[in-house]
């Protein structure tokens, strides 16, 4: 059995990265593009604590929970603005919201 390197964990981080990544450009739904973004914020965790965990430091672990307390208000915001949208609009398609359009 081999042991989980950091370039494992790099190599999850990056399919995650990618994943979200392609999750932002391609969908129409604003509830899919704020779970990519989710999906990107992850990987940037799981770079942060595989560094952290290669140099036997906690700054990058302490790091990713700030990244992640950003996250929650984040979404928590966003589906804020999500359920304001669709009771205006009546739609969650990214293309059909114009409200700020002149």
């Amino acid at each position: 059995m081999h042991p989980v390197t950091t370039v494992h964990y790099l190599a999850l981080s990056a399919a995650l990265l990618l994943i979200g990544t392609v999750g932002v450009l391609t969908r129409r739904s604003i509830v899919i593009i704020l779970m990519s973004i989710e999906l990107i914020l992850n990987a940037v965790n799981i770079n942060l604590v595989a560094f952290s965990r290669q140099a036997h430091a906690v700054h990058g672990q302490i790091f990713a929970i700030f990244v992640i307390v950003d996250a929650v208000a984040e979404a928590a915001v966003g589906l804020g603005i999500l359920i304001a949208l669709f009771r205006n609009k009546e739609t969650v398609l990214a293309d059909e919201i114009d409200l700020l359009k002149w």
